[in-house]
């Protein structure tokens, strides 16, 4: 483990000369632009809720004018916020590298910041679609101010109301997407895993089949994680920090 404001020099090593590249990020990564992990507290008007009690197909089928606005917040938060230091590191390295981003978030603030995202492995907040037909919906008009109850708009192809593109408790994931993730981690020269805890699944499942494979994994985290025993390297900084700095030691010229 390594708790220094540098990174280790045989990371380096690694990340210059590999050509896959293989990220995932979780919501570690987003939180330093200020979007709270999943966990955190709510504030305000859901502070009294449990954010998984909101993120299921039950509530949203006994009451979806409440779990509705709770979304619309959401996706204004992240509006708000951009990409901070460490997003932007990763849309530089894959300047130099092919660089396959997973993500657990649920954000866009890796295409803000000019990656491209092989997989959103929980789907997206805003890409919007109908409940009934799955067809794509317009993003709706975020409201300035949250509201503790508000109807969902309508599917234009079938009448059915629009959700969040988030895949929710009790749902599957992707498979598309998923599949592509897994074909990431059983092709790389080395996988960086930052900003997750590693304790969902499947997602935490694929950094330890890279291990299995003998790929080095690198794992970027504050804080140890249920991955931290299994990984080649731990960083114990934050992305913002850290992967800037691992970047350009890693690309510059030798």
């Amino acid at each position: 483990m390594r708790t220094e404001p540098t990174p280790d020099p045989a990371v380096v090593d690694l990340l210059r000369a590999a050509t896959k590249v293989t990220v995932m990020t979780g919501a570690g990564m987003s939180a330093e632009s200020g979007v709270p992990t999943f966990r955190d507290a709510q504030t305000g008007l859901w502070e009294e809720f449990d954010a998984a009690s909101l993120a299921t197909p039950e509530a949203w089928e006994d009451d979806p004018e409440m779990v509705w606005p709770w979304y619309l917040w959401r996706a204004r938060m992240v509006r708000g916020v951009e990409p901070n230091a460490g997003h932007l590191a990763l849309a530089e390295l894959a300047r130099h590298k092919d660089v396959r981003l997973v993500t657990q978030n649920v954000d866009d603030l890796h295409e803000r910041a000019g990656s491209d995202v092989l997989a959103h492995l929980h789907g997206s907040l805003l890409a919007f679609r109908c409940t009934d037909c799955g067809a794509p919906a317009p993003e709706p008009e975020l409201p300035e101010e949250p509201t503790s109850r508000a109807m969902p708009p309508v599917c234009a192809e079938c009448g059915g109301y629009v959700r969040p593109g988030v895949v929710w408790f009790g749902e599957s994931l992707a498979l598309e997407p998923f599949e592509a993730a897994e074909r990431a981690h059983e092709d790389a020269d080395i996988v960086l895993v930052i900003g997750t805890s590693g304790v969902v699944f499947p997602a935490a499942a694929l950094p330890i089949t890279s291990r299995g494979l003998g790929i080095p994994v690198v794992e970027i985290n504050p804080d140890e994680t249920e991955l931290s025993d299994l990984v080649q390297h731990a960083w114990r900084t934050t992305a913002a920090a850290g992967l800037p700095l691992l970047v350009e030691a890693a690309t510059r010229p030798v």
